[in-house]
């Protein structure tokens, strides 16, 4: 997915967005929390085929569904939470990534990357809430980890996905 933002002066911002399928989305939020939200053609970037609004209330809680904070598929296995710089996002471990067999501690995710792990959810369904350094990861464990952005890239590239070394 590529996003692109763009300010608007007193307005607000611009994000348009473009899926894998070359769907694109604009959204608006203006200053005064309003969303306008608008769905264009893949073959028309003119003129959108559908828009509406939003109040701010009904943003967040349209985000909060679409962004897995209400109900969560079972075939989930990634989701960001952003609030200003921080991002939490949860990453399920590829078996076969160098972060299998290796404690929090030894990796020293903290001291290389500044992110911080708070959660594994383990397939077996165990939930083990702010991991201390001893915590062995697992392959197919779902981690939660906090930090920003460009750190948790860093991490879950070098760490978390298969091969990468």
């Amino acid at each position: 997915m590529n996003i692109r933002e763009i300010e608007l002066p007193g307005i607000g911002k611009k994000f348009e967005i473009e899926t894998r399928d070359k769907e694109k989305i604009v959204i608006i939020i203006h200053d005064d929390g309003r969303r306008e939200i608008y769905h264009f053609d893949r073959d028309d970037y003119e003129e959108p085929i559908s828009n509406f609004t939003l109040t701010d209330t009904e943003s967040r809680q349209l985000a909060a569904i679409v962004g897995g904070m209400i109900y969560k598929p079972q075939a989930l296995e990634t989701i960001e939470v952003a609030l200003n710089d921080l991002v939490i996002e949860w990453f399920k471990v590829e078996p076969g990534a160098k972060a299998v067999g290796r404690s929090i501690g030894e990796m020293q995710i903290r001291q290389v990357y500044d992110v911080s792990m708070i959660g594994v959810i383990r397939k077996s369904k165990q939930n083990l809430i702010n991991p201390g350094p001893e915590t062995i990861i697992q392959g197919e464990d779902t981690v939660v980890v906090s930090g920003e952005r460009k750190n948790l890239k860093r991490f879950v590239h070098e760490v978390l996905a298969k091969g990468d070394t």
